[in-house]
């Protein structure tokens, strides 16, 4: 079975000979099924996809692997003592309660700066993930577009635009989710 769209002519593409590396997940109650893993589930097969879709299995099963994430929790800024410095926290909610946190460092006259921690304290060597890590695909594919309005519901109404405007940051950071050949 595949799943591909007609030609031109209204026929299915003939492909015997064509190689795909197929992302599928269980289908709930169903043991014995999979299912393709959304709409980029069928790529077509090239050496760099197969050998980024084995490097991020492999950390998926390493004893160290990142959480996966689950939503937004609270999000707080803090003004530093210049003008246009400040930074902003983001604790992120996990499938096993892990502590992940985003962070956005602005400095008058530098680009901001942003990283994650995977733990409670955010250290000075916290740096953002590299692409296509497994770290990179738990963001870049759950993270809402936006930043929920009940993380920043805490927040004066200055403090709360500015952490949605560095929240906003990570996600263009980040990029789109989707894999590439």
């Amino acid at each position: 079975m595949v799943d591909s769209p007609l030609d031109w002519r209204g026929k299915p593409p003939r492909l015997k000979k064509e190689r795909m590396i197929l992302y599928a997940r269980p289908v709930a109650g169903s043991m014995d099924q999979v299912q393709l893993a959304g709409p980029h589930g069928q790529q077509p097969w090239s050496q760099t996809l197969e050998d980024r879709t084995r490097s991020v299995a492999a950390e998926i099963v390493a004893p160290n692997a990142p959480p996966q994430i689950t939503g937004v929790g609270n999000a707080f800024y803090v003004a530093g003592s210049l003008p246009g410095e400040g930074e902003t926290q983001i604790f992120l909610q996990t499938a096993d309660h892990r502590p992940v946190s985003l962070s956005v460092l602005r400095r008058p006259g530098e680009q901001p700066q942003w990283s994650v921690a995977l733990g409670e304290i955010v250290d000075e060597a916290a740096a953002a993930p590299k692409r296509d890590t497994l770290l990179w695909y738990r963001l870049a594919c759950s993270l809402p577009p936006e930043l929920p309005a009940a993380s920043t519901s805490a927040l004066e109404a200055a403090d709360a635009g500015q952490a949605q405007a560095d929240y906003r940051y990570v996600i263009q950071a980040l990029g789109p989710c989707r894999p590439t050949s």
